[in-house]
């Protein structure tokens, strides 16, 4: 008996040891994918070559999409730049947290900020051993617990203003928002070149460096949003564009690309692009000159109508692109409802990370095949709260309200005029009906907004600062002055 329970011991030993030699290896061995996020900024649908553009070259962009999937009806949350990377940074519809629109640089205000309640996913990732990096524009706060380096992210280049200016020559020390020096973490970091050329090298020289540990790159360029600059270079490569800020635009669009292809570059070289999921997509629509902008005409949304700010087509209908070679089979399009919301719950999912709240869906399934239904029932946006301003899409169609132009509430079937050229608005009204149900039943979930705009946070903090300013001249004038004999 003592010998069969020796051997029953040794048994069990033996087990316990194999487990923790297998448990090792997995540790050793982990095999999640890198994951990196390529953010342009203002970017006109038509300006990509795969999208359709004759006049500016992306021959690396274009090549992530061959090589990948593109997905044809993407979309992100907002129609312009903050409140759009909200959403996209934590997964989360930024109405959800009160956040819907630009956040003003404001580094002395505790509040001015993305909320401390909400989680990025970056956090998430990082929670599970995943080395992350941001590199470019941050945009949700400029107060240190806003900042990247207490948001998730274990490095950052960039800056945390809504944009920069791209020539190294512009920046000042002590200066204010686009021409604040860029910060590397928390210090002060300069650059010597053109903007997008320093963050795309910058990319690149991270990934060289890297270890076996999976890593989550956001790659958050500010182009081609202003101001429109380039090198002369990439400019005269677009002599042939007789716009003069069209020419400067697709100089910047063609730079990004170059930046692109230096950050593939380096997967390669480390023999990573295989194992690499890269989501490429734009913030929001390129501009469109709307008529407080009315110079503003330098982008091409076609075939969508309008551009940023827009809740039609142009301005939340995005040139969107998932590539993984180990995964996704080369030179696929996905029709279904796609949202920048899933490339926080797909990568949550894939690193076996904390998936509490998320409003996006796990894109895997669909990208490989398994699934070829449409990842979204059902879309939503609302601009500031305001519940006139609304739009809620299905595959099928589309229903919304904004008092733009030749807009104000419309119907559009989706199947049949995706570019939204006819407005069916109460043609059909039991379909309508079931839209706007949906769109209420999302809205009961949000709540009203935290954040001033910014040109209101601007007038507030004047007014204040010119309110004391008169309280003291008063009280000045009327203390009397002391006299000596």
């Amino acid at each position: 008996m003592r010998i069969k329970i020796n051997v029953i011991n040794t048994i069990i030993k033996l087990l316990c040891l194999s487990v923790s030699f297998t448990v090792l290896n997995v540790q050793a061995a982990d095999e999640r994918p890198n994951i990196i996020v390529i953010l342009a900024d203002d970017l006109g649908y038509n300006d990509l070559g795969f999208t359709g553009s004759k006049q500016i070259k992306t021959p690396n962009i274009d090549q992530l999409a061959n090589n990948g999937i593109t997905f044809t009806n993407g979309y992100v949350t907002h129609p312009y730049c903050g409140p759009s990377r909200a959403g996209l940074i934590t997964g989360r519809y930024q109405a959800r947290f009160g956040m819907e629109n630009n956040v003003t640089y404001a580094p002395e205000d505790k509040y001015m900020g993305l909320p401390l309640d909400q989680i990025t996913f970056a956090k998430r990732l990082q929670q599970t051993g995943y080395k992350t990096s941001i590199f470019g524009k941050w945009h949700l706060g400029g107060a240190t617990h806003f900042q990247p380096n207490n948001r998730g992210f274990d490095y950052f280049y960039g800056f945390l203003d809504g944009g920069h200016m791209y020539m190294p020559g512009e920046v000042t020390v002590g200066g204010e928002g686009y021409k604040l020096p860029l910060m590397r973490n928390t210090d002060v970091a300069e650059f010597n070149e053109y903007l997008t050329t320093a963050l795309s090298k910058d990319a690149a020289k991270y990934i060289e460096h890297s270890s076996k540990t999976p890593f989550l790159m956001y790659l958050a360029y500010n182009a081609p949003h202003g101001p429109l600059q380039a090198p002369q270079a990439y400019i005269d490569k677009y002599k042939h564009i007789k716009n003069k800020e069209r020419r400067i635009y697709a100089a910047m669009v063609d730079a990004m690309d170059e930046g692109v292809g230096i950050v593939v570059d380096a997967l390669k070289q480390q023999d990573k692009l295989d194992n690499t999921l890269i989501f490429f997509l734009s913030d929001n629509g390129g501009v469109y000159p709307e008529e407080w902008l009315p110079d503003h005409n330098w982008a091409n949304n076609f075939p969508f109508r309008r551009g940023k700010v827009a809740l039609l087509e142009g301005g939340i209908h995005v040139p969107f692109i998932a590539h993984w070679p180990n995964q996704i089979a080369k030179g696929q399009t996905f029709d279904g409802l796609v949202s920048s919301l899933d490339i926080a719950a797909t990568s949550v999912a894939l690193a076996g990370a904390n998936d509490d709240e998320l409003d996006g869906v796990n894109l895997v399934p669909y990208v490989t095949g398994q699934d070829h239904s449409s990842p979204h029932k059902a879309l939503f946006w609302r601009l500031e709260e305001a519940s006139h301003i609304y739009a809620v899409r299905t595959p099928e169609a589309k229903y919304m309200n904004q008092s733009l132009p030749g807009v104000g509430r419309s119907y559009f079937d989706m199947i049949a005029d995706p570019y939204e050229s006819t407005n069916l608005v109460d043609k059909h009204p039991e379909k309508q009906d079931e839209l706007a149900k949906l769109w209420n039943q999302w809205n009961s979930k949000n709540i009203n907004n935290l954040l001033h705009q910014s040109w209101e946070y601007d007038k507030v903090k004047s007014d204040f600062y010119e309110a004391l300013h008169l309280k003291n001249v008063k009280e000045a004038q009327e203390t009397e002055i002391y006299t000596i004999e």
